[in-house]
C-alpha cells in the first residue's frame, strides 16, 4: 500500500512539473507533453505494480473439522428438595 502511495504520488509531482513547466506555446507541443507523460507515469505505476508482493499466499490446505463427539441419554436421580426424581439427560464426551 505505501509503495502503490508513493507511485501515485510521484506520477502526480512529475505530471504536475510537465504541466507548469511547458508554457502551451502551441497546441502540438501539449499534445507531446502529455504523452510524455502518461509513459513516464505508466511506467513509475508499472514498476511499481509489478515489484509489490501478491496479495495473497496461496492456496492452503484446511483440514475438515473434528466431528463431534458421540452423545447419548442417560437417566440420572436427583434430589429436588422434595424427593429423589429421575430425568433423561445429554451426555456427551
Amino acid at each position: 500500500m505505501k509503495k502503490t502511495f508513493v507511485a501515485a504520488l510521484t506520477v502526480a509531482t512529475v505530471a504536475g512539473s510537465l504541466v507548469t513547466a511547458t508554457p502551451p506555446a502551441k497546441a502540438e507541443h501539449g499534445v507531446g507533453a502529455g504523452i510524455a507523460a502518461g509513459l513516464i507515469g505508466g511506467a513509475i505505476v508499472g514498476g511499481a505494480i509489478a515489484a509489490s508482493r501478491p496479495a495473497y499466499g496461496g492456496p492452503v490446505y484446511v483440514a475438515e473439522p473434528a466431528p463431534p463427539p458421540p452423545c447419548y441419554w442417560q437417566r440420572q436421580r436427583y434430589w429436588d428438595g422434595y424427593g429423589w426424581v429421575v430425568r433423561p439427560v445429554r451426555v456427551c464426551y
